[in-house]
C-alpha cells in the first residue's frame, strides 16, 4: 500500500511542471538559464506554487546536490532574532557546494520579527553567496529596506481549469473516481488553494473509489450550502426555532465551526431573493457578528443572535 502524500508525491520538480503562473515562471526560467539569480520576495495566497517555484530553481540550479545548497525555514515557527544569529547566519557564512550561490528559502517570511527582518537585511549585504527567497501572503509586512534589495513576485489564485487539471493527473495516477458536483465543491472549499485541494481529495479517497459531492464536505467539515440556505430561509420567514434547529445541527452533530457556517452564510446571502438593500443590511450585521467570534464570543449564541437579527429583519 502507498502510504506516501499526495502534495509531495505530485510535487512539481521543475519550473516547466509548475501549475499555471506563467507571468511568474517565464522570468525565473530566465534567471536560471543566465545564472543570475537576484534575492526574491514570492507574495501571494497559500497553495499558489511559491515553494514549488523555490525548490524547483535550486533543482535547476545544482542538481543532485541541491539540498545541500539549499535551506528552507519557516518564519512562522522559527521568527525571533536568534534564529536568524544561529542557523541562518551559519548557513550564510559556509562555501557553496559544488556551486556559485547557495538559497535560503523563508516561508512565510511576513511572520518574522521587525529585528528579525533587519538582522536579515545586514546578512544580505554581508554574504553575497547566498541569495534570499522570501514567501509571504503581503508583501507589505516586510520592511521597506529589504523590499528594495529584492525582486517581487506576486503568485494569484489558481484558475477552475488549473485544479481541476491538477486533479485529473492525480485521479489517473491514484485510479479512483470522482463526480463532476465533487469537482466544483472542491474548488469552491479549496479557494484556489491547490495544496488544501490536494489533502482533501486524498482524505475522501480514504473512503471509497467513488468520491461524491457529500464525502468533500464531510472530509472537509464545511457546511452544506442547501443547509445554509434553509436555515437563512427559515429565519427569514418567521420559522427561528427551525433555523435555529439546523444551526444545532450543524455546530454539534457535524462540528462545523462557527467562523467556516458565518463564512458560508456570507457566500449564501447574495443568492437570496430579496433586495439590494436588504442584502447590504444583513452583509453589515454578518461583518459585526463575525467580529464578536474573532472577539472570542460563544459561537452557538452568537450565530442564534445573528440568526434573529435574520428574523427581525424580514419583520421590519
Amino acid at each position: 500500500m502507498d502510504f506516501s502524500i499526495w502534495t509531495e508525491k505530485y510535487r512539481p520538480k521543475l519550473l516547466r511542471e509548475i501549475i499555471d503562473q506563467k507571468h511568474v515562471v517565464e522570468r525565473l526560467k530566465s534567471f536560471v538559464k543566465e545564472n543570475r539569480i537576484p534575492h526574491m520576495i514570492f507574495a501571494g495566497p497559500p497553495g499558489t506554487g511559491k515553494t514549488c517555484c523555490a525548490i524547483a530553481i535550486a533543482r535547476e540550479l545544482f542538481g543532485d546536490n541541491w539540498r545541500q545548497n539549499f535551506q528552507e525555514t519557516n518564519a512562522s515557527d522559527m521568527r525571533g532574532i536568534d534564529v536568524i544569529r544561529t542557523r541562518i547566519k551559519n548557513f550564510s557564512r559556509t562555501k557553496p557546494m559544488e556551486a556559485f550561490i547557495k538559497i535560503i528559502f523563508l516561508d512565510e517570511a511576513d511572520a518574522l520579527t521587525p529585528d528579525a527582518q533587519n538582522a536579515l537585511r545586514r546578512l544580505m549585504e554581508m554574504y553575497p553567496e547566498t541569495r534570499f527567497i522570501f514567501s509571504c501572503n503581503y508583501s507589505s509586512n516586510i520592511i521597506s529596506p529589504i523590499q528594495s534589495r529584492t525582486v517581487v513576485f506576486r503568485f494569484k489564485a489558481l484558475t477552475k481549469e488549473n485544479v481541476f487539471e491538477y486533479m485529473e493527473r492525480i485521479r489517473k495516477g491514484e485510479n479512483f473516481k470522482i463526480d463532476k458536483d465533487a469537482m466544483e465543491t472542491l474548488y469552491s472549499i479549496s479557494e484556489g488553494d491547490l495544496r488544501k485541494a490536494v489533502n482533501i481529495l486524498q482524505a475522501s479517497s480514504v473512503l471509497g473509489k467513488r468520491i461524491t459531492e457529500d464525502v468533500i464536505y464531510e472530509v472537509a467539515s464545511q457546511a452544506e450550502p442547501k443547509e445554509i440556505i434553509n436555515m437563512i430561509s427559515f429565519a427569514l420567514n418567521g420559522k427561528f426555532l427551525d433555523a435555529r434547529e439546523i444551526l444545532k445541527g450543524l455546530l454539534l452533530k457535524k462540528g462545523i465551526s462557527g467562523r467556516d457556517i458565518i463564512k458560508e452564510i456570507s457566500n449564501q446571502v447574495y443568492k437570496l431573493d430579496i433586495s439590494d438593500k436588504a442584502k447590504i443590511d444583513l452583509v453589515e450585521k454578518i461583518g459585526e457578528f463575525e467580529f464578536r467570534l474573532d472577539q472570542g464570543g460563544n459561537e452557538q449564541l452568537q450565530l442564534e443572535a445573528l440568526l434573529a437579527q435574520f428574523a427581525l429583519y424580514k419583520e421590519k
